[in-house]
């Protein structure tokens, strides 16, 4: 199987790779391993959903993949999803597309200049309707997220969009990831460990080498699995 892992930052996949071949660089940001008796080419797409969107497109215009996971970590809004596990983001949101009247935020569908259900949305969301048949996804919990620019760390914005939305954990190329995705029909899964809960920075609460080791050991076992 040929499998694309796209992640912002190779710190986050730092530990993966070191379990896998490292055999060719595929080209700008990319570089190809083997490991688990596939193929796996690693895009180190940079922060955010334009850099995501941007990168992920150059490689799915030229290349052709069996599967695309995308590697990372996250914040959580859910405190019962603590810092350090890994889920399975299954919908996901452009939280900020749209237009602020007042005190009220206008969703992108709400201002009618996209249906709820134009491709490649589902009820304003994108949707993994159809994740890979594989036995370490299918034993993480499915989760809801949204994609955003700036992060939540404020306590008025974090209850306005947890009203509004009621994500389950947030990222900033998540969505960009899952939009590509669809566009090329490509089987895909946005894997992300929790690195902290969503609330006012406080950086002595993260737990990133935790989260990232766990993401390294759940993706080592859905490559076994692939």
């Amino acid at each position: 199987m040929r499998i694309l892992v796209v992640t912002a930052t190779a710190a986050e996949v730092g530990p993966f790779v070191t379990g896998l071949r490292r055999t060719a660089d595929r080209g700008p940001r990319v570089t190809q391993y083997e490991g688990a008796g596939h193929d796996v080419d690693v895009l180190v797409s940079g922060i955010g959903m334009v850099a995501t969107a941007s990168w992920l497109s150059r490689v799915l215009a030229r290349e052709q993949y069996d599967l695309a996971l995308n590697l990372g970590v996250c914040g959580s809004f859910d405190r019962t999803i603590e810092p350090g596990t890994v889920v399975h983001v299954v919908s996901d949101r452009l939280a900020e597309l749209g237009a602020e009247d007042g005190d009220a935020f206008l969703t992108i569908q709400q201002l009618h200049l996209l249906d709820e259900n134009e491709p490649p949305f589902r009820g304003g969301r994108l949707v993994n309707q159809s994740p890979p048949a594989n036995a370490t996804l299918g034993g993480l919990r499915a989760v809801d997220g949204i994609t955003v620019n700036t992060v939540h760390g404020h306590e008025r914005s974090i209850a306005c969009v947890s009203e509004r939305f009621a994500p389950h954990v947030e990222s900033m190329e998540g969505a960009a990831f899952m939009y590509a995705c669809l566009i090329h029909e490509l089987p895909f899964a946005q894997v992300r460990a929790v690195s902290n809960i969503v609330e006012r920075r406080n950086r002595n609460a993260w737990k990133i080498p935790a989260a990232i080791d766990g993401l390294a050991e759940t993706a080592r076992r859905i490559l076994e699995h692939a």
